[in-house]
Parts: structure tokens; sequence; C-alpha cells
């Protein structure tokens, strides 16, 4: 106790604990949804650790490793929920500790903008699409050692012995990243964050030729894992449907508008949605352009701000980094998803913790320090009750479903799939309706004509 009591860190470590844990307890009513039944329930191959070695080599192996021993252990939902959970709580951890040091370096003293950061990190509603739901583990999970990654190797950089510093740097890092890259190909940003970490130190002038040397090491990983990867067919066979989906040129067009929702939707986290419905844009238009403005205006400020304000480019560089995967070249077949949010999420999570440092220190703002540490307070305590309430969303797939048809009208996949739930749930006039509005959304969409005949020939005669 008394160690606590003067170690300011440690308090703050256990209240992130302790926000995290109530703002989640919620997440242990979830079920399966979505790609849960086909990539968890319905396949064999993560039912056992004998199958998941049977089906080895195979992409994402680690991350299906998880899954084999979650389901193995007898303990069911719950058993997959509270895997999630630590892993979000460690990954909170991980950010503040890896916060502290960025904060160390680049100006504001004291824990106000890490914990606070990390606070944002642990509570905002948006990292519910990678916690609460099952497969969003995918990116947590990675996650977990990508930021192992980057703490192992920043701490190198704090080892005054030599042996510990190229232990940390050259074993320890990269070993937590070829981890990540087991788990999710989306790791790959990695080496490039750690540039970036090296780049934002306002006490050295860091070059950018030792900045990529201090991350070869993990410039090794990245290469050997390409090379392993090219040589198994399932990512020859995903890259294809990935360019088959739309040419570059519209995918970048319409990733601009993407990238624009998923910044709206840390401002907005109402508007949260499991299965967004975003239009292809095949043209340039007045709104494309001005998007494509705001964003190159962006990352010309931080490029600006490398030097004076390494702080402030560090965020802004790291929330366009870490969404570059999923949301710059590659075309996907869902334009874009909440949970692609979770580690970009920390940069503007580090503004906003780096904004609330500078009005602490400010010493000619005393009144407006209260007003705004008020306004950062009951934002959080909000953010963790939204977060509870998101939880709720998964309980039942007919929650999840309805969720989805009241946020995206349009959407027939969503029509389809809620009447399928209702259909389920023995309620088979609300299921028809939906199965009626899906073919009426998109009156190709032959799962539901199919569901609405096996619907009729299952009612009474």
């Amino acid at each position: 106790m008394p160690r606590f009591a003067a170690d300011p860190a440690l308090r703050a470590r256990a209240l992130l604990a302790a926000a995290t844990l109530a703002a989640y307890v919620t997440a242990f009513g979830g079920g399966y949804q979505f790609d849960d039944w086909a990539v968890i329930v319905d396949d064999p191959r993560v039912h056992s650790l004998d199958a998941w070695w049977q089906s080895m080599p195979g992409i994402r192996p680690l991350l299906k490793l998880s899954y084999a021993l979650n389901w193995q252990s007898g303990l069911g939902l719950a058993g997959f929920h509270a895997v999630n959970l630590g892993v979000h709580l460690l990954n909170v951890l991980l950010v503040f500790a890896l916060l502290r040091r960025l904060a160390a370096r680049t100006g504001p003293t004291g824990l106000a903008a890490p914990f606070v950061a990390a606070l944002l990190f642990a509570l905002h509603p948006v990292q519910t699409e990678a916690v609460t739901y099952i497969c969003g583990r995918s990116c947590s999970l990675s996650a977990l050692f990508a930021l192992a990654s980057l703490l192992a190797w920043e701490c190198s950089r704090a080892r005054p012995r030599a042996a510990a510093r190229r232990w940390l740097a050259w074993c320890v890092s990269p070993i937590a990243l070829l981890l990540a890259l087991l788990v999710k190909e989306t790791a790959m940003v990695t080496p490039a964050a750690l540039v970036l970490l090296a780049l934002c130190d306002s006490r050295s002038r860091v070059r950018w030729r030792d900045a990529l040397a201090a991350a070869i090491p993990q410039l090794l990983v990245l290469a050997a894992a390409g090379l392993a990867a090219a040589t198994l067919p399932r990512y020859w066979m995903l890259l294809e449907a990935s360019f088959t989906a739309r040419p570059l040129g519209v995918n970048l067009l319409t990733q601009l508008h993407g990238i624009a929702w998923l910044a709206g939707q840390l401002v907005l986290p109402w508007r949260l949605n499991a299965d967004p419905l975003l239009a292809e844009v095949a043209a340039w238009t007045p709104v494309t352009f001005v998007l494509a403005l705001v964003l190159g205006a962006l990352l010309v400020f931080a490029a600006a701000s490398l030097r004076r304000r390494p702080a402030v480019a560090f965020g802004i560089f790291w929330f366009f980094l870490w969404l570059a995967p999923t949301n710059s070249l590659l075309p996907r077949l869902d334009i874009v998803n909440d949970r692609q949010l979770y580690v970009a999420l920390i940069g503007p999570a580090w503004l906003a913790g780096y904004a609330v440092a500078q009005l602490i220190e400010a010493r000619d703002a005393a009144g407006w320090r209260r007003i705004a540490l008020a306004a950062a307070l009951m934002s959080i305590v909000g953010l963790g009750l939204a977060t509870s309430a998101r939880n709720r969303v998964y309980h039942s797939e007919i929650a999840f479903w309805s969720d989805v048809c009241a946020k995206s009208p349009g959407n027939a996949r969503a029509a389809g799939n809620l009447g399928y739930a209702l259909a389920l749930a023995g309620r088979p006039a609300e299921a028809e309706a939906q199965f009626r509005r899906a073919l009426e959304i998109d009156p190709q969409y032959t799962r539901a004509a199919i569901n609405l005949l096996l619907l009729k020939d299952l009612g009474p005669e």
C-alpha cells in the first residue's frame, strides 16, 4: 500500500484497469455474431489443437490457435469474451507505457497526456467491435504484439548497457512483430511506426537515415514474413479477390470518404455501425475534392510540425499510418469497419491527452482549465457509459442486426440477416417482412429469396 500511495504511475494503471473492466463487464452477455459463425462456430479447424495443427500452414495461424485454445477450454462464450477483454486491458497498459515514453521526449510533463490518451483508448465505444465482437480479436491481439514490439524497442533506447539494448532491439522487438504478423497482416506498418517514434524526439534531431537504420531488425522480419506468405496459395487467392473488388483508382477515391467516415466515428460515437453501407466513388466530386484537400493539408501540417511540434505530428501521422493497410491502396469487400480504428485511435487520443496536459501546465488559464478538465472528465465518463451500452447490441443477433438496419436502412444484407435471426427466434411474420425488404433493396439478393421460400415451406398449411 505505501508504494501504491507514493507511485502515481501505479495508481494510473490501477485506474485504467478498473475503468476498462467497468466499461466492459456488459460484454459478457454477448453472443456469436456475423463472421463468428463462419470463422469459429462452423469451422472445425479451430475446434481443437489437433485440428488446428492439421490445418497448418495457413493464414493467421496465431489468431486461429487462440480460437482453438478457447474452444477446447470448454468455457464457451464466457471464455472468448474473457480473452478478448484481457487482451484489450493489456493493450491499454501498453499504450500508457508507450505514450509515457513519448511524452518524456516531446514536451508535456507528468502523466496527464498518456493517462488521458490511454483512458480514451480504453473507453471509446468504437473499440467494442474489436473487443466485444469475438472476431474483432484479430485487431486487438495483433495490436498487443505490435505495441509490445514498439515498447521493447523504446525500452532498448533507455538501456545504458549495450547487451540489454541489443537484446530488446534485435530479439524481443522483432519476435513480438513476428507474432503480430502471425495474427493479422495489418501489423506490417509496425516498422514504420517505429521510425515515426524515432523521428518524434524534441530532445535530439534524429535523421531519417538513422531512424530507418534503427528499424532494420523489424524490416528483416517483415521481409521474411512476406516471403513466407508468398508461398501460401490462400494469400494469393485473397489478393486476387481484393484486386477484383474494385479498380485501384476507384478504391482511392472511395477511401477518401472511408477515412472521413472513420474519423467521424470518433466524434459521433452514437452512429457506430457493425455493417456500414458506404457507396463506391468512381469519379471526383466536390465533396471528394474537399476531403482530398483536408487530408492532404493535415499530412503537410504534420510533416511541417515534425521538428517543432513532434507531439502533434505523431498524433496525425499515427492515425493515417495505422489506417493505411485497410484504407488506402488495397481494395476490400467492406469499405470500412469500425474495428479498423482500434490502433489508429491512439493518434487522436494522444492529441486529446496532449491538449489536456498543455492546459494543465498553462499558468494564465486557471478558470478555463477547471472548465475544460470538468468537460474532459464528463466526456470520458460518457464514453465509458456509451461503451457499456454499445456492448448490449452484441447480446443477440436480433439486437445486432436491428441496430445495423436502423443505421443503414439501405443495407440488404442487414435486412436479410435480421430476417434470418427473427425466423430462428420463431417470429415468422417479422422475418418475412425483413426478407421482402431485403429483396426490395436488392432484387438479386438470392440468399434472402431462398430464405423467404424456406420460411413459407416451414409455415402452417
